[in-house]
């Protein structure tokens, strides 16, 4: 019955046809949520920017500092300025003038006070200078929130419903987002940072699952490459978005404002019949088909309503009298269907940890962007750019060479070009932005492979929560990236070194997991735990 469910969904899908008005106007609704998380979710890397600053030097401030700046602060190796040492003033008498022998240069000591640029960031309206980790930490303790949101709304999803929980956590986005706008503290900062993500984080992977299961097989890269596209297309605004407001409170309530109006979907959005179907809730999901057919103006052949009714038949049975409730022996939870599977554990194991290295690869890459040579916001809009032909790629190549050799491809292109920066030297700035561009291509390309790759491999009645589970543990990547600043502190390319070592284990892992081209979503634990062998079967008949 489970093979009956499977296969007349997929009629369904194919018979409304992949273009019509419903399918048109319900991915639509679901692209907004995913534009908005795009920005959301790198929102850190403005309003945390590392500005320019320097020792206050409170014997010559009211002097032109272009004439003492030499003898009063030291250089970095870089030639820079040193933003945290200045030189011993030595020069108390009262016809001082902070000239060349005013100062001590054999005495190098820490900062009494700072002096910041006109830049807008956190930084200086907390006066964090000098203090690189607790910038860097609000990314890490947002992306910790994510821990709660991603496996909460992924038991809310299940179990409520897609419809549910994507609202729900768009209003938590917008009422966490706003409320950080207007911090006056660190401190509020970093705990409206953590609750956005906490309450809220998990908008993005409803949203995916819920696309996900409105496309057919042969659509769903599609599909992907349509959500990836749009969440650029996010990321490049908000580089944008800040460059022309220099507000960093600002440009938080231009993020998170228009969070609020996807509240409105409980009433718009139509839930995910599949998801309906797993529950046993067959006249909701025939009426909402029925809809769609009215909509795509097209008619719903008997055979494809009658393979959904067979879904009706366990439920049905199971909830028509307390009797028989009692006499019928209870299923284990899926739960402990997930726990007591080897191959399921095995692939949440292995999907848990490509995520991690998705991730950190992709975040800490574009986090440390915006620390290259040139433009902070032109290189942070090109690394972001760089997504759109990577998602093009992963959308050509995905159904025709599959997703393993796409993934072990591009993992390991990965890995070699992050290697590769640590050996280039700094004066090549050309060449380590096409490296570092090339790097986040491939990356970009494996991360869009992952995301539906694991939605093929989970079953409908769980996929939700594993997806959701492997999401959390990825979450580790994005925790550890926005941290990866502070390892270039000790060697330079140290970041660059440990994204290629993890993209190189993962390339070694995807080797372990079954081919899932063109097939149709398992509903069931036995259907996902089984596609190896239907893989099989499809290439020896």
């Amino acid at each position: 019955m489970a093979d009956e469910t499977s296969i007349g969904m997929d009629e369904v899908i194919k018979e409304l046809g992949p273009f019509g008005k419903y399918n048109i106007v319900n991915y639509a609704l679901l692209l907004f949520p995913c534009y908005l998380a795009a920005m959301q979710a790198s929102g850190f890397n403005f309003e945390a920017l590392d500005i320019t600053y320097r020792c206050k030097i409170p014997e010559c401030e009211g002097i032109n500092e272009t004439q003492w700046i030499d003898f009063a602060i030291p250089k970095e190796a870089n030639g820079d300025y040193s933003k945290c040492k200045r030189y011993q003033f030595t020069d108390f008498t009262d016809n001082a003038t902070c000239g060349i022998d005013a100062f001590d240069a054999t005495d190098v000591q820490d900062c009494d006070g700072i002096v910041y640029s006109d830049e807008d960031s956190i930084v200086k309206d907390f006066d964090l200078g000098c203090q690189n980790w607790k910038r860097t930490l609000l990314g890490t303790i947002h992306n910790s929130g994510l821990f709660i949101s991603l496996p909460v709304t992924g038991l809310i999803s299940d179990k409520f419903g897609r419809k549910i929980a994507l609202p729900i956590a768009s209003l938590m986005n917008g009422l966490c987002g706003v409320a950080r706008s207007f911090s006056t503290s660190y401190i509020m900062m970093a705990i409206w940072e953590f609750s956005e993500a906490a309450l809220g984080g998990g908008a993005y992977t409803v949203a995916f699952v819920l696309a996900m299961e409105l496309v057919p097989p042969n659509g769903r890269v599609l599909g992907n490459t349509l959500i990836n596209f749009v969440y650029v297309i996010g990321l490049m605004n908000l580089a944008v978005l800040h460059w022309w407001l220099q507000d960093w409170r600002t440009m938080l309530r231009f993020m998170y404002i228009p969070a609020f109006p996807v509240l409105s979907y409980l009433y718009f959005l139509n839930e995910s019949p599949r998801w309906l179907l797993s529950q046993g809730k067959h006249k909701e999901a025939v009426g909402i088909l029925k809809k769609a057919a009215l909509m795509n103006k097209v008619v719903l052949s008997d055979h494809t309503l009658n393979s959904l009714k067979n879904v009706e038949c366990p439920k049905d049975i199971k909830s028509k009298s307390k009797i028989e409730r009692d006499d019928t022996k209870k299923e284990p939870s899926i739960f402990k269907k997930v726990i007591r599977s080897p191959e399921i554990r095995k692939r949440l194991i292995v999907c848990s940890y490509m995520w991690i290295t998705c991730t950190f690869v992709y975040y800490g890459l574009s986090i440390n962007s915006v620390s290259l040579a040139g433009n902070r916001y032109v290189n942070f809009i090109l690394v972001s750019f760089v997504e759109i032909p990577a998602n093009f790629v992963c959308f050509l190549v995905l159904d025709k060479f599959g997703r393993k050799k796409v993934l072990a491809v591009t993992y390991f292109l990965s890995a070699g070009l992050c290697i590769t920066l640590s050996f280039l030297p700094e004066g090549h700035k050309t060449w380590l932005l096409i490296v570092y561009l090339s790097g986040k291509f491939s990356i970009t390309v494996a991360y869009s492979s992952v995301y539906i790759y694991l939605s093929e491999l989970f079953p409908t009645n769980a996929r939700q929560s594993l997806v959701s589970v492997c999401s959390m543990m990825g979450r580790f990547g994005s925790v550890m990236a926005p941290m990866t600043p502070l390892l270039a502190l000790y060697y330079k390319n140290l970041p660059a070194i440990f994204f290629g070592s993890m993209a190189l284990l993962a390339t070694l892992l995807v080797f372990t997991l079954p081919e899932t081209i063109n097939l149709p979503l398992p509903d069931t634990i036995e259907e996902a735990e089984n596609i190896s062998r239907v893989k099989k079967k499809m290439n020896t008949a």
